[in-house]
């Protein structure tokens, strides 16, 4: 179900990819939070920021997903910058549609519920993937370069910055490994 936040609530945004360590944004508040029901893949083609049409990358996306839980950070945007913040994370994700803006409730680490403002992937869009093979996945991330840059400093960046929150995620874990591997 998707719920609209009330103006009058603070604004939180979910950040679980890039949102973690380039939110683009000013923020008052930052929490370890939790959102459940979706788990952080690699199951969106890049074709803007880290591949083209011609040579897609890949970025990751808010899967859906039956007893999963996503870790990532929860920002609070002040209100005097609420409507640039927004305003502004609908031209950085909403760029080809491949991601719904959709609020949801996350569980911020001191206890707190919120709802926070997320980007989960459109699994009818056509940049969805499904469930790529950690392999394919780490072939396509190993060669691709978009308009912000080469898919590899996307994949390391993400994975440095869940290190240092102490964010266990296997599978990013094992794609860095396996770049690794494969750029040498």
């Amino acid at each position: 179900m998707t719920r609209h936040q009330t103006s009058h609530a603070p604004l939180w945004v979910f950040g679980y990819g890039s949102l973690m360590w380039n939110p683009e944004f000013p923020y008052a508040e930052r929490v370890q939070a939790t959102l459940t029901g979706y788990h952080r893949s690699f199951c969106m083609w890049s074709i803007h920021h880290r591949g083209t049409e011609a040579d897609p990358g890949l970025v990751l996306a808010l899967d859906p997903a039956e007893q999963a839980a996503c870790c990532g950070l929860a920002f609070r945007v002040a209100e005097e910058h609420r409507a640039k913040t927004l305003a502004d994370l609908r031209e950085r994700e909403l760029v080809s549609s491949a991601y719904l803006e959709v609020w949801r409730e996350i569980a911020l680490a001191d206890g707190r519920r919120v709802e926070a403002v997320t980007y989960i992937v459109d699994t009818d869009h056509v940049q969805y993937t499904g469930a790529l093979p950690l392999e394919r996945q780490a072939e396509v991330i190993a060669r691709a370069v978009g308009g912000r840059g080469p898919n590899t400093e996307y994949l390391y960046n993400t994975a440095a910055h869940l290190g240092e929150l102490g964010i266990e995620d296997a599978d990013l874990r094992w794609l860095c490994n396996r770049v690794r591997e494969l750029a040498r």
